[in-house]
C-alpha cells in the first residue's frame, strides 16, 4: 500500500493566541492540530449543542475565541479560529 504524502502546507506551524492557547496550549503548532485539540475541549467539557451537534455552546474560555459569542456553527468556528492563528517564523 503506498504511504499517503502530507501536505506540507497543513504542516505549517502557527502561532497561537493567549485566547487560543487558554484552551489548545502553547503553539507554535499545525492548524490541524489546533483544531484536534479545539474538539477535544469542545467534548471533553460537553460544549456541542444536544439538539443541533453543528452548533458549539462557548464556555468563558471559548468566548474569549469566538469574539463574546455564546453559540457558533462549526463552520463559523474555524473562521474565527482562524483569526488567533498567526504564521511562526
Amino acid at each position: 500500500m503506498p504511504t499517503k504524502k502530507v501536505n506540507p502546507a497543513l504542516m505549517k506551524p502557527y502561532n497561537v493566541s493567549a485566547e487560543l492557547q487558554a484552551v489548545v496550549g502553547k503553539g507554535p503548532m499545525p492548524r490541524s492540530e489546533v483544531v484536534k485539540k479545539l474538539w477535544a475541549y469542545i467534548k471533553k467539557n460537553d460544549l456541542q449543542d444536544q439538539q443541533n451537534k453543528r452548533n458549539i455552546n462557548a464556555d468563558a474560555a471559548l468566548q474569549a475565541v469566538f469574539g463574546g459569542k455564546k453559540q457558533v456553527n462549526m463552520f463559523e468556528m474555524t473562521k474565527l479560529v482562524s483569526a488567533h492563528l498567526t504564521p511562526a517564523e
